[in-house]
C-alpha cells in the first residue's frame, strides 16, 4: 500500500477534499419505466491524511450477508476514520438485489465481466464505470460475499499464493479461514490486482440470508483492519481474535451418492475424519436411510442446508491441505 496520501480524491468525478462526508449518486441506468436507478456511494473523509479504503458489497444481488456488514459499518459510525478516507458501497448490483436474484437483468453475472466495457452489455458497463471512476484513488479493498444458494460457507478471507502484502493483511483481519484461491478471470478481484490495488474477499454465510456471527466477524475484522491501518474512530473497540486462522491450500466436495432429502449432521468450522456420518439422505417413504460418510479428513467450510438433494450435489466442502 503507498505512503503517499492524497489530499483531494475523485470519486465519479467529484472531487473531494480531506474532512467531507459526501454521498454521491452512481447512475447504474434506468427502469423500463425511465425511473432512474442510483446506488448511493458512501465516502468518509477524515482531516488527517491517511489510506483510502472501499467496503463494497452485494456484487450478487442475493448476497445479503455481506450487504449487512456493510451496512453495519455505515450505522454504526465505524466507517467515520480518524484519518484517511473510507468508501461504503453496500450494493453494487442493485438489480439483483431489488430482483432477489444473482444476476443482472442481461442474465450476465457482474463478477464475471470486469474490468468491464464502456459499450458494452449493462453489466459490463457498472463494471467500466466501477474501475475508471472509483477504484483509481483507492488504496485497498475489502469485497464482501456469501454462499452460493443454500450452501453456507464459513467465515473466511481468500487471497492469491505469494503475496505478503495480502497474507499480512488476512491475518489482520482474522477469520476463522484464510483460503488460497486463484483470481477468476474477469473477476473483480482479478481487475483489482491486474490494477495493483490489494483486495481480501471475505466469503461467509450463504445467499438471501443474513447470519449474526458471520456479520460480526466481518465487523470485528474491518475494525481489525482500521486499527492497523490507525484509523478506526476511538469510540469503537476492537475485540481480539480468539482463535489464530487456519490457513487452507486445498479443499475438495464430499458430494450426494443418492437423491432425497437430507440432513447434515456436523456443523460448520467442525472437524472431521474419514468415516464419520456426516449426513443422513432419505425418501419421502421411510423406505430408505442412506448415511454419507466422510472420505477425507479435514474442517467443515461449507454446508449445503437444502432440504432435497440430487445425486452428485455438493453436500460439503473439506478442508484437504492446511498451510503450516
Amino acid at each position: 500500500m503507498t505512503t503517499e496520501f492524497k489530499d483531494n480524491i475523485t470519486i465519479l468525478g467529484e472531487t473531494i477534499p480531506l474532512g467531507t462526508s459526501k454521498e454521491i449518486n452512481f447512475n447504474i441506468a434506468k427502469l423500463h419505466t425511465a425511473t432512474k436507478i442510483e446506488v448511493p456511494v458512501i465516502i468518509e473523509r477524515s482531516k488527517k491524511p491517511g489510506p483510502t479504503i472501499l467496503f463494497t458489497a452485494g456484487l450478487h444481488g442475493d448476497e445479503i450477508n455481506g450487504i449487512d456488514i456493510v451496512r453495519q459499518l455505515i450505522s454504526r459510525g465505524i466507517n467515520k476514520p480518524k484519518r484517511g478516507s473510507i468508501i461504503c458501497m453496500p450494493i453494487l448490483n442493485v438489480f439483483g438485489f431489488l430482483n432477489s436474484s444473482r444476476v443482472f437483468p442481461d442474465g450476465r453475472d457482474l463478477n464475471r465481466v470486469f474490468p468491464g466495457s464502456e459499450n458494452g452489455s449493462l453489466a459490463s458497463r457498472v463494471a467500466y464505470t466501477l474501475m475508471t471512476e472509483i477504484i483509481a484513488d483507492v488504496d485497498l479493498i475489502i469485497d464482501f460475499h456469501t454462499g452460493g444458494a443454500s450452501r453456507f460457507n464459513a467465515a473466511q478471507i481468500r487471497i492469491v499464493h505469494d503475496n505478503p502484502e495480502l497474507k499480512a493483511l488476512a491475518d489482520v483481519f482474522s477469520p476463522p479461514f484464510i483460503l488460497y484461491s486463484k483470481n477468476i478471470t474477469k473477476s473483480f478481484r482479478n481487475a483489482c490486482s491486474q490494477l495493483n490495488k490489494p483486495i481480501l474477499l471475505y466469503e461467509g454465510g450463504k445467499s438471501f440470508f443474513v447470519d449474526n456471527t458471520i456479520s460480526k466477524i466481518g465487523v470485528e475484522g474491518v475494525k481489525r483492519i482500521l486499527t492497523h491501518f490507525e484509523m478506526l474512530n476511538s469510540k469503537h473497540k476492537v475485540t481480539p481474535s480468539k482463535t489464530t486462522p487456519v490457513y487452507v491450500e486445498k479443499s475438495k466436495w464430499i458430494r450426494a451418492t443418492a437423491s432425497g432429502m437430507f440432513k447434515a449432521k456436523v456443523a460448520i468450522n467442525s472437524k472431521i475424519s474419514v468415516g464419520d456420518v456426516v449426513g443422513q439422505i432419505t425418501d419421502p417413504y421411510g423406505k430408505i436411510h442412506h448415511a454419507v460418510k466422510s472420505k477425507l479428513e479435514g474442517y467443515v467450510i461449507n454446508v449445503n442446508e437444502a432440504s432435497l438433494v440430487y445425486q452428485g450435489d455438493a453436500l460439503f466442502h473439506i478442508t484437504t491441505q492446511l498451510k503450516h
